[in-house]
């Protein structure tokens, strides 16, 4: 089976050379790779203390795993973190405002790259959070003995880990000192698969995420005065057809404001949102003081901003679900405690489904659907103001994950002091 996993990483490798001759994500992948290792070693040589190592595929892993970043760095002041990605989308975001001291892409996997980065880093501690679990890096570390945990961690049995390839990459797994999972279900399937290693249920971290970001203060001024006296519904990460859903939304209810947040915020991208929703304006154009007194539909267009916006909501719709991926976050709107609506592709998660069965959020499939059920929310303040209790409370019952994992860090002395 290895055999094959070296085929993967060199096709791997070979494809994404060829696409990033057009393809920015991917050039951006190459081009961050370039010396990639000796920059890793002078600039680790340009620190002092103690290094933990925590490795995000990419930016909705690194939200996952900051809580855990952030309490590490608050009880072990006199450590390093190092956080690493391995997709551009979360290393180009976060590679100046991540709170870590330094960020780095991954080196490729493989039996060279995995023993030179370690020697360089030789950290501590390692934390994988969620996905990826690569194999010559695993097996050098436990060669180490370096204590390393796969935190937030869920399986499902049509992923590949339960294939044809399963017994290959179950096998990485047991590299793993401790793996953390976010559910019962998850941790039943290892165990049906007789998985040799130590496993237990943390729950999720993006639960201490999302509650953590309310009490960041947070105040924009042309956001409050477009959104002042009127019932707001806020639109994140939408995607081409969610938009096409709530600009008929826009028209079908004219007392209603949209704040719309795409998922794609590149010029051509924000110009084709604006134009799908009649009287929007952009806020960039509104920190430009440009007269937007007619404006009914507010476009972000900047990153970085969502989850600190859903407080000025009274209701909130997540996008992606009609696209093959489905839906994003929907805990962030949650947190602030209010009813979400989403597309039907929503499977990938169970937090969609767990709230759409204790009323907290709304489902739909035509765009009728989403008009009656907008309509009948912003009519009903009191079904509205119910719902919007269950869904915080849904999510305050679930936090404290990233206190379980450190509470294991702590016990195990798996760091200095």
């Amino acid at each position: 089976m290895l055999f094959f996993y070296n085929l993967f990483l060199k096709a791997f490798s070979a494809g994404i050379h060829i696409a990033s001759l057009w393809n920015p994500k991917a050039s951006q992948w190459v081009i961050g790779r370039k010396s990639l290792i000796r920059q890793i070693k002078e600039a680790v040589g340009n620190i002092e203390g103690p290094l933990i190592w925590m490795h995000c595929a990419s930016l909705g892993e690194f939200e996952q795993g900051k809580p855990l970043l952030e309490e590490l760095k608050k009880s072990h002041v006199g450590h390093r973190i190092l956080l690493t990605f391995f997709s551009p989308s979360g290393y180009e975001i976060r590679k100046n405002n991540s709170g870590a001291d330094l960020v780095f892409y991954l080196p490729m996997d493989s039996h060279r790259n995995a023993n030179e980065f370690l020697d360089a880093v030789n950290p501590e501690l390692v934390i994988f959070v969620k996905y990826e679990s690569w194999y010559y890096y695993l097996t050098e570390l436990k060669k180490r003995k370096i204590p390393s945990l796969l935190v937030s961690a869920i399986f499902k049995k049509e992923q590949t880990f339960f294939g044809i390839f399963g017994g290959f990459l179950r096998g990485l797994l047991e590299n793993y000192t401790h793996i953390f999972v976010q559910d019962l279900s998850s941790f039943e399937l290892l165990k049906k698969y007789r998985l040799r290693a130590d496993i237990s249920i943390a729950g999720d971290t993006r639960f201490d995420r999302v509650t953590a970001i309310l009490d960041q203060p947070f105040s924009h001024h042309h956001i409050e005065s477009f959104c002042r006296n009127s019932e707001v519904l806020i639109a994140g990460s939408t995607w081409e057809e969610d938009e096409k859903m709530l600009a008929q939304v826009s028209k079908e209810i004219p007392a209603l404001k949209l704040i719309v947040a795409p998922h794609e915020v590149s010029e051509s991208a924000i110009e084709k949102t604006k134009e799908r929703f009649e009287g929007s304006v952009l806020l960039s154009a509104l920190e430009a003081d440009i007269d937007s007194s007619h404006a009914k539909v507010l476009v972000i267009d900047c990153i970085g901003m969502l989850s600190k916006l859903y407080r000025y909501s009274t209701l909130c719709y997540v996008g992606g679900g009609f696209n093959k991926a489905g839906i994003h976050n929907i805990l962030e709107p949650a947190a602030y405690g209010r009813t979400v609506v989403f597309g039907p592709n929503h499977q990938r998660s169970a937090e969609p489904a767990e709230f759409i069965e204790c009323g907290a959020g709304f489902s739909y499939h035509r765009q009728r659907e989403l008009i009656e059920i907008v309509s009948r929310l912003l009519e009903h303040k009191s079904e509205r103001e119910e719902k919007n209790r269950i869904a915080k409370q849904y999510v305050e019952t679930k936090k404290g994950s990233a206190e379980k994992i450190i509470g294991y860090i702590e016990k195990n002395r798996l760091l200095s002091s």
